[in-house]
């Protein structure tokens, strides 16, 4: 019962798909050749939260967690609460922008008819890929206003540029005729946008500067965000070959993206041993080691979908506690 509020998407064997579709350039002119034709109902309210993909929104939480807690440090007289929650606005909306984009971009160049996860508003037929991108454009715009009140708040007009920057690689992930998503550079995007970028950038548009908390935070926070994409890109690296979307974890391999998991999730743990020393309570976050110990033992050991999801859900709980938790100690 549990999977009839979704949109059930068609699979077709690759072994059958024509030569045409399982590469190259189709009729379409898009890598893939043409969508899969399927059969669907129309996409439920149910459907449109799904797409919206809930799960990642912990890597737009945490770093403007991070950024403000590390802003209370130079803050004086106190917390720029306004200014926080605008930038909570622009990086979730940003989030939610460009897991749409991917939707329909990925929709279009038939990429998605070799998934094995959850299946897509345009791939699955449920949603018209206009409509699909008209509401990616939607939460762009979200951002993009949200971002332009923060601006106008702190009089750094300069920052326009880095707002610009960021709507601009939301799209072109998977968007556009040559998407750096599918050259290997996915983690690279989030690891700044959703690393560095939000996190600094949080930290400057309430006092001003970036001290070093922000700067170590960001970096976890982005470490984090590349191990979310990781695991993720683990689940559908056979589908991805096929469909000629070359992730990271296609060009390094199953093996190297596997150990590449666990850097990406070890690394802000190492991080964390300079606030332990600083800050009374930041041990207290290395609790969250009990969901990510064994995210990455099922990332190293996993041969089904279904262990990859698990491991993804994981990563993202870990994403989020990590965040709030490193949050809570810098700041109280």
């Amino acid at each position: 019962m549990a999977n009839a509020s979704r949109p059930v998407q068609k699979r077709i064997d690759p072994a059958r798909v024509p030569p045409r579709a399982q590469g190259g350039k189709g009729r379409s002119g898009k890598p893939g050749g043409q969508p899969p034709r399927v059969v669907a109902r129309k996409a439920s309210a149910s459907d449109w939260i799904g797409g919206a993909r809930l799960r990642t929104l912990p890597l737009a939480v945490s770093p403007v967690a991070l950024g403000t807690a590390s802003a209370y440090l130079l803050s004086n007289p106190g917390w720029h609460w306004v200014r926080g929650l605008l930038a909570l606005i622009v990086a979730v909306a940003l989030q939610i922008g460009v897991n749409y984009a991917n939707d329909y971009s990925d929709g279009i160049r038939g990429t998605d008819r070799y998934r094995v996860g959850p299946s897509r508003l345009t791939g699955s037929g449920a949603a018209k890929p206009r409509t699909v991108l008209a509401v990616a454009i939607a939460f762009l715009a979200i951002g993009g206003i949200a971002g332009v009140v923060l601006i106008a708040l702190t009089g750094y007009w300069w920052l326009l540029a880095v707002g610009a920057a960021c709507i601009i690689a939301a799209y072109f992930y998977t968007g556009g005729k040559h998407p750096y998503g599918y050259y290997g550079l996915g983690e690279l995007f989030v690891f700044v946008f959703f690393g560095l970028v939000a996190t600094a950038g949080t930290t400057y548009t309430q006092v001003g500067t970036v001290n070093l908390e922000s700067w170590l935070a960001g970096v976890a926070a982005g470490l984090l965000a590349c191990a979310v994409l990781m695991v993720n890109n683990l689940r559908d690296l056979e589908q991805d070959k096929l469909a000629k979307k070359r992730t990271l974890a296609v060009l390094v391999g199953n093996r190297a993206a596997r150990i590449l998991y666990c850097v990406f999730v070890a690394v802000p743990f190492a991080i964390l041993i300079f606030f332990a020393v600083f800050y009374e309570k930041a041990p207290l976050v290395y609790f969250t080691l009990l969901g990510a110990i064994p995210a990455m033992i099922i990332t190293l050991t996993g041969k089904t979908a279904p262990e990859f999801m698990v491991a993804l859900r994981l990563t993202s709980l870990t994403a989020l506690l990590f965040g709030l938790g490193l949050a809570a100690a810098i700041a109280f």
